[in-house]
């Protein structure tokens, strides 16, 4: 009973002692981690954020089947706002190039099993809930907007990259150099010392490609650089209108990515590992090795044929290493391995000098079904779908072309830019008719158009670079785009239709992905999101709508712009968090014209403001 004195002394210490004990349970679980293993400082409290954030009602009801609820993760714009943010955490400055699902801090805590030798722990490994940073990454110290477009592909801040071992470690091969404040590109490479551009126009020569141009007349567009470097082959085939995917895996050279990003390059974090890469058959007329340091024996070439399964028929893959001139012993073993190795793939050599080989693929089925029974490596089994990709892993087999690319003895593409608005053959793969294909660019030209003019006050002629289309549907988007110099990163959702292939088909690039988890590239590397109903996409899956603006805030540069085009209650829901992610609004435009008030899409466009860790407020 209350008031009762005898003993009452002891009773209180009990509960004190246990509430003590309770505290620092909690502390030791929340924040144990932060010192990792040996006590090397791994984490911060705020990467466990969605603990916090769950408590504020952000992420999807832990409770619903499969993660998802019937109640909409907008909630209702007359819902209470009580559990709003005022401002979201800001992450530990040494989180300034945290990419979640490339984290080897996670890998390390999690004790991933992973096979070294088949590069896993290159490959994505996102975190769980539990394990996410629901907080704003930080600019480095001293981060300035980034050069405009074309001066920043030879030259960039050395603040908004702080790291020059590059610099010193590739210092005989031009790759980078350090120069006061800035690092230059003078377009160098392990294998083109002497210029991309030199290189380049060899390979068109050894191809007897008219005026030495690679494009061959527009009849090669579309190209793979698999350990690019920092992507000058890719930066330099730009202005002969060929785009490449310039492709590197986060490792010991873990900032060469986003160095071509910052240069205002295509590129693209990814490895080839044990998973297919995240790009449909056929996509690309031509693939490049230079010196990429990668093993195309192993495991019965299961490398090399995912190149093959990437390259259109009649595609070329140039391959610049030591073993095409067989220099020593080893060189010549492998040489003669790898030669044999493509001859049972039907690829023949369609040049080669010094340093450099280039094998063509064949432009039909023939080659592969004269092989003697038994031939290694296999077709692929009847069932595969060669155009799946997310999650899916490789198979040492050779993919074959499907019956309309065999007849045609090709893609029957036309060459570019006719490419980009006439309807490709794999329309029909997706049961897309020819008109709707046209009324798609059309109406994406009237909106593209309104865009440019809600961003008018804000951006000059050079202010955007790198392009995002969140949710790219058939690449309308970045079709209109043609004669802006942008470049887009077309995003298809890995659950939807299948609709990437039609993008490559353009002439445009692209990958496939998930909404539900974080990207892969480099905070700070797109200078606009377009986000056209993405939002209402993650709603069917039950994913936390924060999650992805925190996402959205991480991969977009300080001053950069977010298109949203979604329903009202997506945009009322945007509007409310602007102040905690220190986003400004732009503009809002109502739905069109006969349109429902309630489902029809509005347009939101928004700005990131420029903040520094030295000055938040």
């Amino acid at each position: 009973m209350r008031g009762r004195g005898d003993g009452g002394q002891k009773r209180h210490l009990v509960p004190l002692i246990c509430g003590g004990a309770v505290v620092l349970v909690f502390l030791f679980l929340y924040c144990g981690s932060f010192f990792g293993s040996g006590g090397q400082h791994a984490n911060t409290a705020l990467e466990y954020g969605s603990r916090f954030s769950k408590s504020l009602g952000w992420s999807s009801d832990e409770n619903a089947e499969d993660g998802k609820s019937d109640e909409s993760i907008f909630g209702s714009e007359g819902g209470a706002d009580s559990a709003l943010p005022k401002s979201f955490p800001v992450c530990d400055d040494r989180h300034s190039e945290l990419i979640p699902c490339l984290d080897r801090n996670l890998i390390y805590q999690t004790r991933l099993k992973l096979d070294l030798s088949l590069m896993e722990h290159y490959e994505r490994h996102c975190p769980q809930p539990e394990r996410r940073y629901n907080c704003l990454i930080p600019p480095p110290a001293g981060y300035k907007i980034p050069i405009k477009w074309p001066k920043s592909r030879d030259e960039v801040w050395q603040a908004n990259i702080p790291h020059t071992h590059l610099a010193h470690e590739k210092s005989d091969q031009n790759w980078m150099v350090v120069k006061g404040d800035k690092i230059e590109f003078p377009g160098g490479g392990t294998h083109f010392h002497y210029g991309a551009d030199k290189y380049i126009a060899s390979i068109a020569n050894m191809l007897n490609f008219s005026n030495n141009i690679l494009n061959n007349e527009g009849r090669l567009r579309t190209v793979l650089d698999v350990g690019c470097g920092v992507a000058s082959f890719g930066g330099y085939l730009l202005s002969s209108d060929i785009i490449a995917m310039s492709l590197a895996p986060n490792d010991v050279h873990q900032n060469q990515i986003q160095f071509a990003l910052e240069r205002g390059i295509p590129a693209y974090l990814g490895v080839l590992g044990t998973k297919r890469l995240p790009y449909p058959s056929r996509s690309f007329e031509f693939a490049h090795c230079s010196r990429c340091r990668i093993d195309w024996l192993q495991r019965g070439g299961i490398l090399l044929l995912e190149l093959d399964r990437v390259l259109r028929p009649g595609g070329y893959f140039a391959y610049s290493s030591p073993e095409a001139y067989a220099q020593d012993e080893e060189d010549l073993r492998i040489w003669k391995e790898m030669s044999a190795l493509v001859e049972r793939m039907c690829w023949k050599i369609a040049a080669k000098r010094n340093q450099t080989v280039i094998w063509v693929k064949p432009l039909t089925n023939d080659c592969y079904m004269d092989r003697e029974p038994g031939t290694h490596p296999p077709l692929c089994k009847t069932d595969d779908d060669p155009d799946a990709v997310w999650g899916v892993r490789m198979e040492a087999c050779i993919t074959r072309y499907s019956e309309q690319m065999h007849r045609d003895k090709g893609t029957g593409l036309a060459p570019w830019p006719e490419r980009l608005t006439t309807p490709p053959p794999r329309l029909a793969e997706l049961d897309i008719s020819t008109d709707t294909f046209e009324k798609d660019m059309e109406a994406w030209q009237k909106r593209v158009e309104s865009y440019w003019k809600l961003l008018s006050s804000k951006i000059g002629p050079n202010t955007l670079r790198n392009i995002m289309d969140m949710k790219a549907n058939l690449g309308s988007f970045a079709a209109v785009l043609k004669d802006k110099d942008v470049w887009v990163m077309n995003v298809v959702p890995e659950d939807g239709p299948n609709t990437l292939k039609v993008i490559y088909d353009r002439g445009l690039i692209g990958t496939v992905h998930d909404w539900c988890e974080a990207f892969s590239t480099y905070p700070r590397t797109y200078d606009l999101l377009h986000a056209g109903t993405v939002f209402s996409g993650i709603e069917k899956k039950g994913c936390s709508a924060e999650d992805l603006l925190l996402e959205m805030d991480r991969i977009l540069r300080p001053n950069g712009f977010i298109i949203i085009r979604d329903k009202r209650i997506v945009v009322e829901f945007i509007k409310k968090r602007l102040t905690a992610l220190r986003w400004e609004s732009v503009a809002v435009v109502d739905p069109e014209p006969g349109s429902d008030s309630e489902d029809g899409e509005m347009v939101f466009v928004i700005q990131k403001q420029m903040w520094l860790l030295d000055n938040t407020a």
